[in-house]
């Protein structure tokens, strides 16, 4: 299997799972919207909520990655420019995660 290949079955089972994961953060993000700051800190320190919302983000933002990555490969010429680009686009595909995770984790 070739990696344009890997690449699309990768963006097609992320957006399938990203169905129930947006609409869970939709109908939470509707009851939680006017609630108070201490509210929504004791709905985050919900183990099922961490978890659920980890896991949106970590999808989130492998399905951005990689829908901004097939771009690059299309209308970025330049090798160089390209590799770059993606790279810097992988990077903070982790990094901002990873932080939002943390931080989530250290609410309480």
């Amino acid at each position: 299997m070739n990696a344009s290949t890997k690449k699309w079955l990768f963006l097609k089972f992320s957006s399938l799972v990203l169905i129930p994961l947006k609409l869970w953060f939709i109908l939470n993000f509707i009851s939680i919207y006017d609630k108070s700051f201490v509210e929504i800190i004791e709905f985050f320190s919900n183990n099922t909520s961490r978890f659920l919302f980890s896991l949106f983000i970590i999808v989130s933002f492998f399905f951005s990655a990689l829908s901004i990555s097939e771009v690059f490969e299309d209308y970025i010429s330049e090798n160089n420019l390209k590799n770059v680009a993606n790279r810097l686009l992988y990077l903070s595909a982790i990094i901002i995660p990873l932080i939002t995770i943390i931080i989530l984790f250290n609410l309480n």
